[in-house]
């Protein structure tokens, strides 16, 4: 089992959230509205380059839009695969927070 990265979970969970919204915008708005942090664009397409590659996401081509300059967006959606490696990290995060309430740390 090829275990996912932080962001690339995030990414996943972020398009399977948006639904038939994902494109590489909204899916950048959204990484930072969960993790709470600003995120440059290519912080985004890179991973999101791997998914695609390693074959966790499909995409597909919206119609051309004059404010983009007759350019059309790419929607992203899960393939089976990315499902199957949600499934995966959920059930790996699960296992290793079971138990553990609360975490302490001492400041120093």
């Amino acid at each position: 089992m090829k275990l996912l990265s932080r962001i690339e979970e995030i990414i996943l969970l972020s398009i399977w959230r948006l639904g038939d919204r994902a494109y590489g915008m909204a899916i950048r708005e959204e990484v930072i509205r969960v993790t709470g942090k600003k995120w440059l664009l290519g912080a985004i397409y890179g991973p999101l380059g791997r998914l695609h590659k390693n074959g966790y996401v499909l995409t597909s081509r919206g119609e051309p839009t004059s404010e983009r300059g007759g350019r059309s967006k790419v929607f992203y959606r899960l393939s089976q695969e990315g499902i199957k490696a949600l499934r995966e990290i959920q059930q790996v995060n699960s296992i290793i927070w079971n138990d553990i309430e609360e975490l302490e740390f001492k400041e120093e």
